[in-house]
């Protein structure tokens, strides 16, 4: 079994990074032998959000200069590509972009018990399948504890703000990088930016595997 680790830089409110991530799955599906390991690390596409968020529409016009028209029409086409990768987008007039900080926050403590990957997927279904806030603690509290930490772990880091400064460094480590948008893939040593077709992560998987065999 050929083993590969690829490091993920992404938002839980950022639709093309669950869409990049079903299509990883899809890739690795297409693989025989190989075994991936999936690592995933912090990025806000909006930090300067404010505690009561934005009207998501109003958002993306704001940001992306878009018509309503546009962004009604990117809802509809992630919809279906929702659909396609086996993930359910359920957008609804009142959502809103929120702020992620917190929820990096619970996703450290939680890759510090194992459990990060099965928490960032719950974030991603919470915010965009259940219309749920992801910026409120509440939410945050009840996510982890569905996947398995302990109430009163999260409760105190997100009070406490105990991951704060580490999840700062790791997002301006990853900046620093380069890294500019979302998702990033790095995949051996190279970084694969957006949410490639299920092929071509699968060419970059294989070509990661021949590098290390190499020994390159």
């Amino acid at each position: 079994m050929k083993k590969v680790s690829i490091d993920i830089v992404s938002d839980v409110v950022c639709p093309w990074c669950i869409v990049g991530y079903q299509h990883l799955q899809h890739a690795v599906a297409m693989l025989d032998d190989v075994e991936v390991s999936v690592n995933f690390h912090p990025f806000e596409l909006n930090p300067s959000m404010p505690e009561e968020g934005q009207n998501l529409r109003e958002h993306v016009m704001q940001k992306y200069g878009v018509t309503e028209a546009q962004s009604q029409q990117t809802r509809e086409q992630l919809t279906d590509i929702g659909d396609a990768v086996g993930f359910k987008f359920d957008y609804f007039d009142e959502m809103k972009m929120v702020n992620t900080f917190n929820a990096h926050q619970a996703l450290h403590l939680a890759s510090l018990k194992g459990k990060k990957e099965a928490l960032k997927l719950r974030l991603f279904a919470a915010f965009f399948s259940e219309r749920k806030d992801v910026s409120d603690i509440s939410v945050l509290i009840d996510e982890a504890v569905a996947v398995g930490l302990e109430k009163e772990d999260v409760q105190q880091a997100l009070a406490q703000q105990t991951y704060a400064d580490e999840v700062r460094m790791e997002e301006q480590l990853w900046m620093q990088r380069g890294i500019q948008s979302v998702p990033t893939f790095v995949i051996g040593n190279q970084g694969v930016a957006g949410a490639q077709p299920p092929e071509t992560l699968a060419a970059f998987i294989q070509e990661a595997i021949l590098q290390e065999a190499n020994g390159n």
